[in-house]
């Protein structure tokens, strides 16, 4: 009699550890994969988009550049000879499909309202989170503008992923400031890193 108690209750325990191991799976399954679309405005050097591509691939393999395009005509800023950051990744968030998130590429001057400021120069844009984002090499440092460019364009995929700015000096997600810091960034921190690999992104090192 013992001994049919004993196998009931070992019944019960692995039913019970079974059911808790399949929530638990629930609970930790990843989203599927989005794909990034690299989408360059003419007049900016192929060379230049392709280095971008390289380095994002190497943390988000998903990636696929597309041909280039002009920008909105009502993305313009003639006074300034700008077009705006806004109303281009609004233009690119309705040409983009869900399960996919685009970056916009340009050598031009963009720019933002920012606060009073009715026309704000910046570096990048991005919805958070959201499907899109925009980088510009225009006010980056000739001397190495690629490494600049590139830091610029993964810091607003991570705010499209839903990542804010970081406090860490050498995040690539710390806010810029209306400056450019991006010499003082050398990688993603850890809890930026830990959030973006719950989103499929892979890292070497955590």
């Amino acid at each position: 009699m013992k001994n049919n108690s004993f196998a009931y209750l070992l019944f019960l325990f692995l039913m019970f550890s079974c059911s808790e191991k399949q929530r638990n799976g629930k609970v930790q399954k990843q989203k599927p994969a989005i794909t990034i679309l690299i989408q360059p405005f003419r007049g900016i050097q192929s060379e230049k988009v392709k280095t971008v591509a390289e380095g994002i691939k190497k943390v988000y393999p998903n990636v696929k550049v597309l041909e280039a395009i002009d920008f909105p005509g009502n993305a313009y800023y003639k006074e300034r000879n700008r077009y705006r950051a806004d109303s281009t990744i609004k233009f690119l968030n309705t040409k983009t499909r869900e399960g996919f998130v685009t970056i916009g590429l340009t050598s031009k001057d963009i720019s933002v309202t920012k606060g009073k400021i009715k026309d704000f120069g910046v570096m990048g844009l991005g919805y958070r989170p959201g499907k899109a984002c925009i980088a510009s090499d225009f006010r980056l440092n000739k001397k190495n503008s690629d490494e600049q460019f590139y830091k610029i364009a993964i810091h607003e995929l991570g705010h499209t992923q839903g990542l804010p700015h970081c406090p860490e000096k050498m995040c690539f997600m710390r806010d810029a400031e209306g400056k450019n810091p991006t010499n003082e960034e050398t990688d993603f921190c850890k809890k930026c890193k830990t959030f973006l690999i719950s989103k499929n992104w892979k890292f070497s090192s955590i």
